[in-house]
């Protein structure tokens, strides 16, 4: 399952204007947070156990690296510089944004209802816990490696 962030174009064409250096210093960082922000997924994620499918699949995905089968839009995607995935779905475990966004009633033409499934997120709110602690890791590489680059 993956979760798109608007305005991502703008910050992506001031990342491009940047030099280098700066995204390669910033590359694991990146990887660091999205790390964290999976295991706290994945702890929040423990309150849906079924059978550990759901929260065996949820992974990071660090600059440079593939995600695996199912986790972005049904197939694999490669996080470029300055990206980095937090995902969760496999093969096996298809049903992440089912339990992060909960279902409704459907009525099956046999007159059969799949009845309904209360949302029990654990993705939005794993980054709420960690988006002050994010902002600041980049923020603080960002400006050590334009204060270099400026030297």
């Amino acid at each position: 399952m993956a979760r798109y962030v608007q305005g991502t174009e703008a910050l992506t064409r001031r990342l491009q204007a940047m030099p280098q250096a700066v995204l390669e210093a910033l590359n694991p960082a990146l990887a660091r947070s999205a790390q964290e922000i999976a295991a706290d997924a994945s702890a929040l994620a423990e309150t849906s156990r079924s059978t550990g499918a759901l929260i065996a699949s949820i992974d990071a995905t660090a600059p440079g690296e593939t995600t695996p089968a199912y986790a972005s839009d049904g197939g694999r995607r490669t996080a470029g510089d300055g990206e980095a995935f937090v995902t969760a779905g496999e093969p096996g475990a298809r049903h992440g944004h089912l339990v992060e966004f909960g279902t409704d009633a459907r009525q099956h033409q046999d007159g059969t209802s799949t009845g309904t499934m209360a949302a029990e997120p654990f993705l939005l709110p794993a980054w709420r816990l960690n988006m002050n602690r994010v902002k600041a890791r980049l923020r603080r590489v960002i400006r050590a490696e334009v204060r270099k680059a400026a030297k």
